[in-house]
């Protein structure tokens, strides 16, 4: 990755709070000078970051990492907030409150990108699996992008009055940690934000470009959990067994024609199978197998739909299969969609 998307990313930033905090901002010169001066930090920060990712809900390096660099900056800290959530306060003078946010987690995969910083960490998940870890989701950009938006502001504060509120969420990758966050007083233990804002990369467009919008922009997202029953035997005897592999191969195959049959085009919908988990040998019906699934919406009438379809599903493919009982069918880490406020977007 070049350095101008993690550049641009900083540019993009420092517009956006100082708009909130109703500055008119600086000239573009301006701003690329005052992100010219502590570019090093930032890439430094990214680099340290990107090579050290951590999994959600683990956080603790990297929570870290980003409290000592408020705390030198200024800040007052607290840690530990939804267990390794951190928030930094920094108070200037009456005016509105500004929250930035960013997260914290990287993803369970192994980079193989090639780059000299490139991450060769490796942990235990939370079900005990190997796995590599890679910031693959441009956390690390934001973090970096977030830590010097945090230093310029606290650098200049003849041009803003206000108080700004860093929020550095975990587990944004599981949907669980800003829940975690406000139950334990985001909202209640730190000045209340008149305005929140927050940025992310999108692989999507090319580097150069700064996207916003007004109304919905990222979906609803709901996971779906499937446990399907069957009836284990010896792989040379299925006449003697209920497979619930082939069960759940219709039901995968039966699934995809929600979005292609039910929603209208004029809607958005994705229901994606990302994991399918049955057996411990060839020669070996399993008793049961399990899919997970990611389900994505715009509004509450197509949720509601696709949830209520994918049950109806499930449950039929089970019965087609002669299952001995239904499945089971849980709901987890579901958020709603995030819905930009109209006046805020054309402000900043």
């Amino acid at each position: 990755m070049s350095t101008f998307p993690r550049r641009l990313g900083l540019l993009a930033l420092l517009p956006f709070i100082l708009g909130a905090m109703g500055s008119q901002g600086p000239r573009p010169a301006d701003a690329e000078r005052e992100v010219d001066a502590v570019y090093a930090h930032a890439d430094a920060l990214y680099r340290d970051l990107h090579r050290h990712p951590e999994l959600s809900g683990h956080e603790q390096r990297t929570a870290e990492t980003l409290a000592s660099g408020l705390r030198a900056l200024g800040y007052e800290v607290t840690t530990g907030v939804g267990r390794t959530g951190v928030v930094g306060v920094l108070k200037n003078g009456a005016g509105p409150v500004v929250l930035l946010r960013t997260e914290l987690d990287g993803l369970p995969i192994e980079e193989k990108t090639g780059l000299e910083y490139a991450s060769t960490a490796r942990t235990k998940d939370d079900n005990g699996a190997d796995v590599g870890l890679m910031h693959a989701c441009g956390h690390d950009i934001h973090m970096a992008a977030w830590m010097t938006t945090a230093r310029i502001m606290a650098g200049d504060r003849a041009r803003w009055s206000g108080t700004l509120v860093l929020m550095g969420q975990p587990a944004e990758e599981t949907l669980r940690g800003a829940q975690w966050m406000i139950e334990d007083g985001l909202l209640t233990r730190f000045p209340r934000p008149d305005h929140a804002l927050a940025v992310h990369d999108d692989a999507r467009y090319p580097a150069g470009i700064i996207g916003y919008r007004a109304g919905p922009v990222l979906s609803n997202s709901d996971s779906v959990r499937v446990t399907i029953f069957g009836a284990g035997g010896h792989g040379a005897r299925p006449e003697a067994t209920i497979d619930p592999v082939v069960i759940a191969a219709r039901t995968v195959l039966a699934l995809q024609t929600i979005v292609s049959r039910e929603v209208s085009p004029f809607d958005a919908a994705v229901i994606t199978v990302g994991t399918i988990h049955a057996g411990t040998k060839a020669n070996i019906i399993p008793a049961e197998a399990r899919i997970e699934l990611s389900v994505r919406s715009l509004t509450d009438k197509v949720r509601s739909h696709l949830l209520s379809a994918i049950d109806r599903i499930v449950k039929a493919e089970a019965v087609a299969g002669r299952a001995p009982k239904e499945p089971a069918i849980e709901r987890f880490d579901g958020t709603d969609a995030l819905v930009n406020d109209p006046a805020l977007t054309q402000r900043v």
